[in-house]
Formats: structure tokens, sequence, C-alpha cells
């Protein structure tokens, strides 16, 4: 079993879920959602792939388009539930962000990036989806969120990866441990509120 592609559609399942929950709270109509929640599953291995210079997987595999369908039409029966769930969102959306901070590092260093070019990569691959799913459903995104950690635990797992790839101790196994970490990390910052500190001491941003 190819456990890299399980990893990559699990996590466009859990980004597409998250952006299929948005576009539910904004009341777009199911093709919206689709459109969504596609945007948000694909979105970062897309970038990913443009920037390696290779056809996007998401096209060259039709395989990727089943999480965005399944997760609209997931969402369309159980909207009604979900929504008494009000932080399933974050939730699916730690989920894409772990998953894909470490199949998108795997998938860099593959293409033969340096282990520095293929973390950042690899964090580009995790917050992108979520970054276009804010800015298309016209809400602040969560990546500037100055009282949240978004970047920082796909950071620390894309640099788990290539220390891990480096020693020769990357494996099937130890990338779903890092994901799961990751996955822990951003609950936790999420429950207990963590934060980095603001770009200036008083945490006021300069007028201009």
């Amino acid at each position: 079993m190819d456990w890299s592609l399980v990893l990559d559609l699990l996590g466009t399942f859990f980004f597409a879920i998250s952006g299929c929950l948005l576009a539910a709270r904004r009341g777009f109509d199911i093709v919206g959602s689709l459109l969504l929640g596609s945007l948000t599953g694909l979105g970062g291995g897309v970038v990913r792939d443009v920037i390696l210079g290779v056809p996007p997987v998401a096209f060259a595999q039709p395989l990727h388009l089943v999480p965005p369908v399944a997760a609209a039409v997931l969402v369309y029966f159980l909207s009604g539930s979900v929504e008494r769930m009000p932080r399933t969102l974050l939730v699916f959306d730690a989920g894409g962000l772990a998953l894909f901070c470490t199949t998108g590092t795997v998938t860099a260093l593959n293409a033969g990036l340096n282990p520095v070019a293929a973390a950042l990569l690899g964090v580009t691959t995790g917050v992108g989806g979520g970054l276009l799913r804010d800015v298309v459903a016209n809400r602040d995104p969560q990546l500037f969120n100055p009282n949240d950690l978004y970047a920082v635990p796909a950071m620390l797992g894309a640099a788990a990866i290539t220390v891990l790839w480096s020693y020769g101790l990357y494996g099937a196994l130890t990338e779903l441990l890092v994901a799961v970490l990751v996955f822990v990390f951003r609950l936790l910052s999420l429950r207990y509120k963590w934060r980095v500190p603001h770009a200036s001491r008083t945490g006021d941003a300069a007028a201009y």
C-alpha cells in the first residue's frame, strides 16, 4: 500500500471538510461548498507542485478529486450535527495542516530539494489551502491571526521530517507519528491559547 498517497488523500479530505464547513456557515450552495472544499483540500498541493515545476498531482491523479466531493456530500447531510460543535472546522483544519506539512516536505525531499528548502515547501503546502480558503471566503486568514499559532506547528512538523530524513530514520510510521504530534500540538495551542510574540513589543500595529 502507498502510505504517502493515503496520508495525502486523508489530508485533502480533512482540509476539504474545513472548507465545506466554512461554506455552510457562509450560506453557500452545494456547488460553492464543493468549490471551496476543493480549493482548500487541493490548493496547498497545487502550489507545491507548481513550485517544484511538475504537473499538479491533483490533476494528474483524478483520485485526489474524490475527497472534496465526499467532504461536500458529508457536510451537506451532517451540517446540522457539526454546527452544534463550533470548533469542528478548526479540528479538521488542524488535521489537514498536520498531514500536509509532512507529506509536502516528503514530496519536496523526494524531488531533490535540500532540507531547508524542503521544510519551507512543506510549510507552504500545510498552510496554503487554509490561506486560500479564508481569502476566497472573505475571512481574516487564520495564518495571520496574532492570537493563534498556525504556521508554527507546520514548521515544527516539516523540520522534524527533514531531520528524520537526514538521519535515515524516515518511514511511513514516523511520518504518521510526526503528523499526529503536529495535530496534538495544534489542538493544545487552541485549547490553551498559545501564541508567539507580536511584531512589536507593544502589540499595536503601526499607523500608516
